[in-house]
């Protein structure tokens, strides 16, 4: 995909998305978690999911998938931003 120091950045975005994920999780500090993903997700999806600049119909199907995938993760992401972890969390 032509990732610039791919060998830097493809373990990097694995540890975000895990600490992120976790976060959420677990519940403990779920926003701060929650904006990780978003500041994560929203130039990974335009970047590496570009489904309308495929030839091959099977990989623009799906790159497709992964970047609503990606919409629709961000978009629960907001959501936590906004009501919380909810009750049943590790809340600090």
């Amino acid at each position: 995909m032509n990732v610039p120091m791919a060998s830097l950045l493809v373990p990097l975005s694995g540890i975000i998305a895990l600490v992120g994920g976790v976060s959420i999780l677990l519940g403990y500090k779920a926003r701060i978690g929650a904006w990780i993903l978003i500041i994560f997700l929203a130039p990974v999806t335009f970047i590496m999911h570009q489904y309308w600049t495929g030839t091959d119909p099977f990989s623009s199907l799906m790159h497709q998938y992964c970047f609503m995938k990606n919409l629709s993760m961000a978009g629960a992401c907001l959501m936590i931003t906004y009501f919380g972890s909810g009750p049943l969390s590790i809340k600090h």
